[in-house]
């Protein structure tokens, strides 16, 4: 068992579940992970490997014997009535019968309707008037002459949902973890292996949570399919409600004028809308112009009655086109349904997640390790929700006066959400706030430039503020901004050919001003090579020596490579240039990585480079160094790029493609 395992269960014991144990009992059954880790809970929450399988099979028993599936649904209403009752896990929703003066059940796999259910049952669990909760119930059947009179019983009934939790103790036990781990335990906890991620693309995940800690929150993630967007919204908390754009009415969502009926906001902490986007998708102006009074003032009207709720509000869906058109031809909106392509509207939008900053989900970036049991988590978050922490930012940070009140409310929003979720217990530093809050307003900004840019009325804002200890003025920036309108590393034109009039060529030489600085790189940038980084530094070295500790595994050998492919494009074509490599390795590796190196020297050889290594144990330092007189200084070596997708990935081929680490590289003479 991993140390973060082992630390998990000694802290959270009896809260936690092995996450590869829910694909071994889901089978075919179409239930969402919180039911299945409920049981899971109940029967494998230890880390004893003998209790665990036995755990198992007894919720697969559960699984086979109680939850009904469609196709089954005949049989278990058979097996009701020949043992008089049996015990079911169905989707249960009620509705109030008025003419008869009762609550009755609608089963959604089992196909029951109108089946009588108590006033007390309605009265400790409300969420049952709403479209629906997964339970666990005793279904009698008792045969009777009486006309009209269902011979269907509930006998008893539990919404799976775990029994409150103990906001305190959780508080305790995370004051055990550092931020790094309990960031890894939240992602092992939504089913991700933390190993494949870097800080922002784990904060991106998390702040998909932030809806669930903040009342009336407004989410919006738009990027390509397969990302997993829609997946915590139906799959990891009793208290969300995944619905498509496509089905949404007035009277779905707010309020039913002929019935009364409050709809889903007035149940659910979370309303989220899939397959939101759409050009050609119709939609009802009306529900856009309610919504937007709901996003701005967290009330709504139908007829007379003016109603209050507290549900987030999340819109997820896909992209059309990729980032650098949206932002030279269009805008990010770009996708959205015509009615809902509005400003007033998406001006209520306290975030915006870049979809395409997630990676597409490959199969290790799914865990097998230990976390909460989600349900566990989501009573927590629920709790967490009704703590007030959008003022904890001023301790350390003042935001810029020129910040209008919806930005403002937008970004501490945002920031104190992510602060609930990665430090509940309330102990944030300095430097860890200052991480939320730069993430908080890129993506309140984000979502003001594309208004800006749709609407020339929406006045350009200064989104910056000034760190109070030190008096400094912080000035945020989108990541596609830098990447795509205001590059950070532009491409040094090193030769050019211009042809004059009468056709004779003349080669110019622009000349390059190297100097030593250092250039930072962000988590998630793209457009960043080797040649970007560093090749105008290369020109005019004849030895080159490279001290990486790490360069062992397949991808960095691959990087290796590429950087000596930059080298013999920088070197003179009649000179050989010497390349030695310092690095370090341990038994696992050593053998594979002394095959590499042997190959790369004849491979080397024949494009003019004499190649050498040498294996130090020591080294710690990770830097190029040449004999023209500079030093490149390489923050995290040679490894500046997250992992592809592998062969099929044009990602492998292309650097500038790449989705970067957050790393600094230092120039000295």
């Amino acid at each position: 068992m991993k140390a973060l395992d082992t630390k998990l269960n000694e802290h959270f014991g009896g809260k936690v579940v092995r996450k590869d144990l829910t694909k071994l009992v889901k089978g075919n059954a179409i239930v969402p992970i919180y039911v299945l880790e409920y049981l899971l809970g109940q029967y494998c929450a230890t880390s004893d490997e003998e209790t665990i399988l036995q755990g198992v099979e007894t919720v697969k028993n559960i699984i086979t014997k109680h939850f009904v599936h469609r196709d089954e649904a005949q049989i278990i209403k058979s097996t009701v009535r020949e043992k008089g009752s049996h015990r079911i896990i169905d989707k249960i929703s009620v509705k109030l019968n008025d003419r008869e003066d009762q609550y009755e059940a609608y089963f959604a796999n089992l196909g029951l309707n109108r089946i009588p259910i108590a006033d007390s049952v309605i009265r400790e669990h409300q969420k049952l008037l709403s479209s629906g909760v997964w339970c666990i119930l005793t279904l009698g059947y008792v045969s009777t002459d009486e006309k009209g009179t269902s011979p269907w019983v509930i006998e008893t009934i539990k919404p799976i949902q775990i029994s409150i939790s103990n906001l305190e103790e959780f508080k305790e036990g995370r004051k055990s973890f550092s931020k790094e781990e309990w960031m890894d335990v939240l992602l092992q906890t939504i089913g991700l292996n933390p190993d494949e991620f870097t800080f922002r693309s784990k904060l991106l995940q998390l702040t998909r949570l932030v809806p669930f800690v903040e009342n009336n929150y407004n989410l919006i993630e738009l990027g390509p399919k397969g990302t997993g967007k829609s997946h915590i919204f139906s799959e990891l908390s009793p208290h969300g409600m995944l619905i498509s754009g496509g089905e949404v009415s007035k009277a779905k969502l707010f309020v039913n004028n002929s019935s009364g009926e409050i709809g889903l906001v007035g149940y659910w902490d979370v309303v989220a809308y899939d397959e939101f986007a759409g050009k050609t998708k119709s939609t009802d102006r009306g529900l856009v112009d309610i919504m937007k009074n709901y996003m701005a003032n967290k009330s709504f009207s139908r007829g007379t009655q003016v109603y209050g709720a507290s549900a987030s509000m999340v819109f997820v869906g896909n992209t059309d086109h990729s980032v650098p058109y949206m932002l030279k031809h269009s805008n990010l909106f770009d996708a959205l349904p015509k009615d809902y392509y509005d400003t007033a509207f998406l001006d209520r939008i306290h975030a915006y997640l870049p979809g395409w900053e997630v990676q597409k989900l490959r199969n290790d970036m799914f865990t097998s390790d230990y976390g909460f049991i989600v349900d566990y988590l989501a009573e927590i978050l629920k709790e967490l929700r009704k703590e007030d922490r959008t003022n904890e930012y001023s301790k350390y940070f003042e935001l810029s006066d020129s910040i209008t009140t919806r930005d403002k409310t937008a970004i501490i929003k945002t920031c104190a959400g992510l602060a609930k979720i990665l430090y509940p217990h309330g102990e944030v530093s300095e430097v860890e706030m200052k991480e939320l809050l730069d993430f908080a307003i890129e993506c309140r900004k984000r979502v003001k430039l594309q208004l800006q840019n749709m609407d020339e009325t929406f006045e350009e804002v200064d989104f910056s503020y000034t760190i109070k200890s030190s008096g400094k003025k912080v000035e945020i920036e989108t990541l596609e901004v830098l990447e795509h309108l205001k590059p950070i590393f532009e491409k040094q034109v090193i030769e050019s050919e211009i042809k004059s009039e009468d056709a004779i060529e003349t080669k110019v030489t622009t000349p390059i001003t190297l100097s030593a600085g250092q250039k930072i790189i962000r988590d998630n940038q793209t457009g960043i090579s080797y040649d970007l980084l560093f090749g105008a530094y290369l020109l005019g070295t004849t030895d080159f020596k490279v001290v990486d500790p790490y360069v062992r595994l397949p991808y960095q050998l691959r990087n290796f490579m590429e950087l000596a492919k930059l080298i013999s494009e920088k070197k003179d074509p009649d000179t050989e240039v010497k390349l030695h490599l310092v690095t370090s390795n341990n038994e696992d590796y050593i053998e594979g990585a002394k095959d590499a190196f042997e190959q790369m020297t004849y491979s080397l050889e024949s494009i003019g480079i004499i190649f050498t290594y040498e294996f130090d144990e020591n080294i710690h330092d990770r830097s190029i160094v040449m004999n023209n007189g500079w030093k490149i200084v390489l923050g995290r070596g040679l490894d500046i790029w997250q992992k592809t997708g592998g062969w099929y990935d044009v990602n492998e081929y292309i650097q500038e493609k790449r989705l970067c680490k957050a790393c600094e590289v230092t120039f000295v003479k």
